[in-house]
């Protein structure tokens, strides 16, 4: 069993999911069971399976783990894109975490990158 708040990865992932936290705070509120839901969960599901991931018996089971944070890291771009395109963020917050989220999508193929 891996401790996961060891890994970098998973503390950037609890920093931006934090992030999106207060971003989606000034979304309009009929957004709040819709795109509010929606990328808050995909953001705090990239840290939520590390976590699991590292509680798994082996690398293989983690990697794979890895591979669901990987797709809810693009789901939560996408949802970037979405809320840009709503005028809900401005353009600086969307480049912003938009940078970050794909630094988080490197470091997590590197990190499956390893694991193989």
């Amino acid at each position: 069993m891996k401790d996961f708040k060891k890994y970098d990865i998973w503390k950037l992932s609890h920093v931006f999911t934090l992030k999106i936290y207060d971003a989606t705070k000034s979304y309009p509120k009929d957004e709040i069971y819709g795109l509010v839901s929606q990328i808050r969960r995909a953001s705090s599901s990239i840290p939520t399976n590390i976590s699991e991931g590292c509680g798994r018996d082996s690398d293989a089971e983690f990697n794979r783990f890895l591979t669901i944070a990987l797709g809810s890291a693009s789901e939560v771009e996408y949802q970037l894109i979405l809320s840009k395109d709503l005028n809900y963020i401005n353009e600086t917050s969307f480049i912003n975490l938009t940078e970050e989220i794909n630094i988080i999508k490197r470091k997590i193929y590197s990190l499956k990158q390893k694991l193989k």
